[in-house]
């Protein structure tokens, strides 16, 4: 069976992105001071290192066998808390959080980047098992950035407010 050249570089490129995010996510935990906020980092960073590992089974076997294994697991990240990612008591700390709404906005972009890159692979797939495996992904990365996004909106004015942004 002839394996598709583009499939296994869209592959690479989603081991590199999910490196990235891991990075990302455990020097977020790091620099945080909001203990809820280490925990979902960290989390999510795990959650990454998820990915990069079926990611890389995925290479293996499409390199190997040119077939998919399908992706039964899902997020972890509960995104029904108001204030998913941070404790409440980061409010009363806005006014200095200054690296928490950065981690934010770069944890945003960075899943934003990986639906769409995964979005574009499962367009490409020409196999129906590597159309889905994207997609399971999609919807994996679509948790995370929910979380983050929910979590951004909720703190965005208070922040503006304390950090003097707001114009009123």
């Amino acid at each position: 069976m002839s394996v598709n050249p583009q499939l296994l570089a869209g592959l690479k490129e989603a081991m590199i992105a999910e490196r990235t995010g891991i990075e990302f996510y455990e020097t977020a935990a790091e620099k945080t001071v909001d203990p809820q906020g280490k925990e979902v980092f960290l989390r999510l960073a795990d959650e990454e290192k998820k990915h990069l590992e079926y990611l890389r089974r995925q290479f293996e076997s499409v390199f190997n066998n040119g077939s998919f294994e399908p992706l039964y697991e899902r997020s972890g990240i509960d995104i029904t808390a108001a204030s998913p990612i941070f404790s409440e008591g980061l409010k009363g700390r806005l006014k200095s959080a200054h690296w928490e709404m950065s981690a934010l906005s770069v944890g945003l972009a960075l899943e934003q980047a990986s639906i769409s890159r995964y979005q574009e692979l499962a367009k490409k797939a020409d196999m129906p098992e590597a159309k889905e495996f994207f997609l399971a992904l999609v919807h994996w990365e679509e948790t995370h950035l929910t979380a983050l996004q929910k979590q951004f909106n909720y703190l965005r004015e208070f922040y503006w407010q304390q950090a003097g942004f707001a114009p009123f």
